[in-house]
């Protein structure tokens, strides 16, 4: 692993949860793999980290591009095919540190959509199969490239932190997108959770299992290792108990309530047309 890796969350947690074990060979740098031990299971960890040498420039501050989201179906798709005849399924975490999805015109032209897509079907086939597949969001968990890399998990757990927010695109952005100011936007946030980049307004949601609050995310203790370590295996557990592999542990929140009605109304139109 090299130095820039080091320095981002997502290899910090990813190291330290695996006890440092050894890298996968056959990935690019951006793209951390990595076989340890979780509850006494063998378990494969997967994060996205920055490269300063990649050669699609758009990806190279911890964002998911053309490459991060092919590699990570890969990564995926290994403990599928591996695992296909045993009814031991191996349990998979998304560390989760992503900047963003990368935007450039190479990345439109070949495909970006397929790539992100390949990702995201694998970690949804994973749940699907069977294996446990549990998020752990220790930074940034932006657009496209947290609809990749870790939000098909049967459970997310998050780190309550400043740094740590989850949002469909970044503050200066948005205000882009909306022709209004930041301050504007940060304004309506206090109001509506869905608008604001804090975790404990999504977790507000529903979304979240759980989260942690920790004193140092960026450079961890080993009592702190150990409680999101003991907060994995009781992801694992409540998983395996559970005769759902759906994503309907998420909903019900008090803040989902218009998400709720639209469910409902499309399910009933659905019937009538049927």
């Amino acid at each position: 692993m090299d130095a820039t890796s080091t320095q981002s969350r997502g290899a910090v947690w990813l190291t330290q949860l695996t006890d440092n074990a050894a890298l996968q060979a056959g990935y690019v740098a951006s793209v951390l793999v990595a076989d340890a031990d979780l509850a006494g299971r063998r378990t494969r960890y997967i994060a996205v980290v920055p490269d300063p040498e990649n050669r699609f420039p758009r990806a190279r501050n911890g964002e998911v591009g053309l490459v991060e989201g092919w590699q990570l179906a890969r990564a995926v798709q290994e403990v599928i095919d591996a695992d296909q005849y045993s009814d031991n399924k191996t349990p998979i975490v998304a560390v989760i540190d992503v900047a963003s999805q990368a935007y450039g015109r190479r990345e439109e032209g070949y495909g970006i959509h397929l790539a992100l897509a390949a990702a995201a079907g694998a970690y949804a086939s994973a749940r699907l199969a069977g294996h446990a597949v549990i998020g752990l969001i220790v930074g940034k968990a932006m657009s496209g490239a947290f609809l990749a890399h870790g939000y098909q998990a049967n459970r997310l757990i998050a780190i309550d932190d400043p740094e740590v927010m989850v949002h469909a695109m970044g503050k200066a952005s948005a205000a882009r997108i909306t022709l209004r100011s930041v301050e504007a936007l940060e304004a309506f946030a206090a109001k509506i959770p869905p608008m604001a980049y804090d975790i404990n307004s999504y977790a507000s949601l529903g979304l979240l299992w759980k989260c942690l609050t920790l004193e140092q995310p960026d450079k961890p203790s080993a009592i702190e290792v150990a409680t999101v370590r003991q907060s994995l295996q009781a992801a694992l557990k409540n998983i395996e108990v559970d005769p759902l592999r759906d994503l309907s542990s998420r909903l019900g929140a008090e803040n989902r309530q218009a998400s709720a009605k639209v469910r409902e109304m499309l399910r009933a139109q659905w019937k009538d047309e049927a």
